[in-house]
């Protein structure tokens, strides 16, 4: 179990979840009855390249839909996420875009969707993006003084590395990983696996990775041109091919500037949105020549499934990832193929 912990590099993105629920007892009325609360919404917006950045481009898309149901939506870019997080902290935003790393830091439940395996497929994601629309989900998407009002996918977590031969978890011994410093539990895994874990930020870590500063570096395929991380992986490096995770954005606000209607209003909208934004994912994902990307066996992708799950439960035991969300997913997976080993065993 302890090889896995490469799992928690995924620190460049995730997301949220709420109940596994049908759409028996949702309000049935069309979006505009149901808003009562109708005014401006000041949102803040992380994207590393600002204002003319892929994020940003998506999230002034999504104005239009809210004006039509009488919600002025105010968007301001951030580059830097940390500055960005003190700021609505500071209440200078209503809500903010953001990391799901980030996120789960306001929210363990809905935070823990990114968890390593739990989603193997945007299929899954899918489904639990559908539950966590339903209004039966509500009450899992606030805490303390904070709300999810919703989520966009990010594409697939993966590995990049800049020698190929690192294509197991065992060969990262040794080697130098990139880890979110606002995050110790990754720092601690990493170094568990016997490689060396270098503290840094979503800004600086790809800079690392093209200099070499860092052998290992997980980021979502959008990645690699946006962050030009071809240039640290020539001429010898590679993508390992699987995804550790299936990653997201998350709209995170202050619950008592949203009301209860405009927050689920919000998250139905995003809900509504999922292919316009994993149709911009693919645009930035589908320039990745596909000589950088390095086969993992079928054997080997079993066993890391068997390696991931034990990591889920170490994890959920120190109390990183929230059980609940762990047992959703594992309800997930086990209905689109219930011929999984999991399905028939009572752990998460």
């Amino acid at each position: 179990m302890k090889a896995l912990p490469l799992s928690t590099l995924l620190i460049l993105v995730a997301a949220l979840a709420g109940p596994l629920a049908g759409s028996a007892g949702a309000d049935e009325r069309p979006l505009r009855e149901r808003l009562a609360d109708r005014r401006n919404v000041d949102i803040c917006i992380w994207d590393l390249v600002g204002r003319h950045g892929p994020i940003f481009t998506a999230a002034q898309d999504q104005t239009t839909r809210f004006l039509q149901y009488g919600i002025t939506v105010n968007l301001e870019p951030y580059t830097n996420e940390a500055v960005m997080v003190e700021e609505l902290k500071a209440g200078r935003c209503d809500a903010a875009l953001m990391t799901g790393m980030r996120a789960r830091l306001f929210n363990q439940y809905t935070g823990t969707i990114d968890s390593i395996g739990g989603l193997p497929t945007q299929e899954h994601l899918r489904m639990l993006l559908k539950v966590l629309a339903d209004p039966r989900s509500a009450p899992r998407m606030t805490q303390g003084e904070y709300v999810i009002l919703g989520v966009a996918p990010a594409g697939g977590a993966y590995i990049f590395v800049n020698d190929k031969r690192i294509n197991t978890l065992g060969k990262a011994a040794g080697k130098k990983v990139a880890v979110l410093d606002y995050d110790p539990v990754q720092a601690e895994m990493v170094g568990d696996l016997g490689a060396a874990p270098v503290p840094t930020d979503i800004v600086h870590a790809p800079g690392l990775f093209n200099n070499g500063v860092v052998d290992v570096l997980a980021a979502p395929l959008a990645a690699y041109q946006l962050m030009e991380l071809y240039k640290g992986m020539d001429p010898d490096g590679g993508i390992i091919d699987y995804p550790l995770a299936q990653i997201t954005l998350q709209l995170v606000g202050h619950k008592d500037r949203v009301s209860p209607e405009l927050a689920q209003i919000t998250r139905e909208l995003f809900f509504q949105s999922y292919d316009d934004f994993l149709g911009r994912v693919r645009q930035e994902t589908k320039v990745v020549p596909q000589h950088w990307f390095v086969t993992i066996p079928d054997e080997d992708k079993r066993e890391y499934e068997v390696m991931m799950r034990e990591a889920r439960q170490e994890l959920r035991e120190r109390g990183y990832y929230s059980a609940d969300m762990l047992a959703l997913q594992k309800k997930i997976r086990c209905k689109l193929d219930n011929t999984r080993a999991e399905c028939s065993a009572p752990v998460q």
